[in-house]
């Protein structure tokens, strides 16, 4: 729609430029025809033509165009029916304020007198019959001009406001290229964030206990029983590996529900660290959304790796609660804690790690410690069911 408008206000400009010469061309055509050649006629015809294409427009062109009209105008009716017309749109078109007026009224004049084949008579009706004709012409011609100007205001305001639409679609374009940018490049922070903390609670947690396993064995005669322990965590580390890469959930959680993957984290990592550990489950067992559970899970790994690293503890204690709400998992140990002010609020990367993983799903996550009086640890996440 708007590229045909534009396509005829071209047309109209073009039509505009083209007017004089065809209004000129008629009355000379229709003024041979009618009334002979005549060598004069012919060379203000051409004095005219040139005018309109050499003289710059402004007062001093209006005033010739004027003149010229009233010349030919003595050569033919047919100047005054046709060519006057030149007169009072370029009156209007390039003169300004009262001077429009002016210009439009010496025109409509020489027409006036044109018709009525020469000065009105020197008599009260002669002279306002002329004053009348020139009047009428003068306010018909100001008042299509006028509306005429109100309809350029209109095409010159959408012409802005167009360019103005354009401007923005631009603006808009170059956003959404940056967004996408911007949004490829946070996909990528938040898939390495992912792996991170996939390797940490796996591979990380895996090799530190492979590690304490053969270390131990350098320690005891019982060493087939800590390698053997050795190899079974290499095996569990690499087969979490390769399910972090392909985005999948712990394994333990694909053979058994949370409370017995608990149990079994739980149990295991007691029997590797020679360490008592419990796990009380309280509320209703129902199942929950995959990525709650799995971010209890890993909390509880996390949980009991630091305990295992850092808090040297002889008894920890898990506690999984459904109630209406919430999940919560609360893990307690005994061991030498430590000053949650000086670690800092994010913590280590696995601190920050459980923190993250709590947050994703809406949950939150509090640590309470202090040197040698153990760590306390509860996730409490919402009870979004599975399906």
């Amino acid at each position: 729609m708007t590229g045909r408008l534009d396509r005829w206000e071209r047309l109209l400009e073009r039509q505009m430029a083209a007017a004089p010469y065809v209004l000129l061309g008629t009355s000379a055509v229709l003024s041979t025809l009618m009334d002979g050649t005549s060598w004069v006629m012919l060379a203000l015809v051409a004095l005219a033509a040139v005018w309109i294409w050499l003289v710059p427009r402004g007062v001093v062109y209006v005033a010739g165009l004027v003149a010229l009209i009233g010349a030919l105008c003595t050569q033919g009716l047919w100047f005054a029916s046709f060519f006057g017309f030149a007169g009072y749109l370029h009156s209007w078109q390039y003169l300004k304020g009262k001077w429009r007026f002016a210009g439009v009224a010496a025109t409509a004049a020489i027409s006036v007198v044109t018709y009525n084949g020469g000065l009105p008579d020197p008599t009260p009706a002669g002279i306002l019959t002329f004053l009348f004709f020139t009047a009428a012409i003068v306010a018909l011609v100001g008042l299509f001009s006028f509306v005429g100007e109100i309809t350029a205001e209109r095409s010159a305001e959408r012409k802005r406001m167009v360019a103005q639409l354009e401007a923005a679609m631009k603006e808009n374009a170059g956003l959404h290229a940056q967004l996408l940018v911007q949004a490829r490049e946070a996909g990528v922070l938040d898939e390495r964030q992912r792996m991170a903390a996939e390797i940490h609670d796996t591979l990380a947690q895996g090799l530190t206990g492979i590690i304490t396993q053969l270390q131990a064995a350098h320690r005891t005669e019982e060493w087939r029983r800590h390698v053997d322990n050795a190899i079974r965590l290499a095996r569990e580390s690499l087969a979490e590996a390769r399910r972090s890469v392909h985005a999948v959930g712990p394994g333990q959680l694909e053979a058994a529900p949370l409370p017995d993957a608990l149990a079994e984290v739980v149990a295991q990592w007691g029997e590797l660290n020679g360490v008592r550990a419990d796990l009380t489950i309280t509320g209703t067992v129902r199942p929950m959304h995959p990525e709650v559970e799995e971010t209890l899970l890993r909390t509880a790994q996390e949980a009991l790796a630091n305990a295992a690293k850092h808090a040297g503890a002889s008894r920890v204690g898990l506690t999984l609660s459904y109630m209406e709400d919430v999940v919560t998992l609360d893990v307690r140990d005994d061991g030498a804690g430590f000053d949650p002010e000086r670690v800092g609020d994010g913590g280590g990367f696995g601190l920050t790690s459980m923190r993250k993983r709590v947050s994703r799903v809406a949950g939150t996550l509090e640590i309470e410690s202090e040197p040698g009086s153990g760590t306390a640890i509860s996730a409490s996440v919402p009870a979004v069911a599975r399906g």
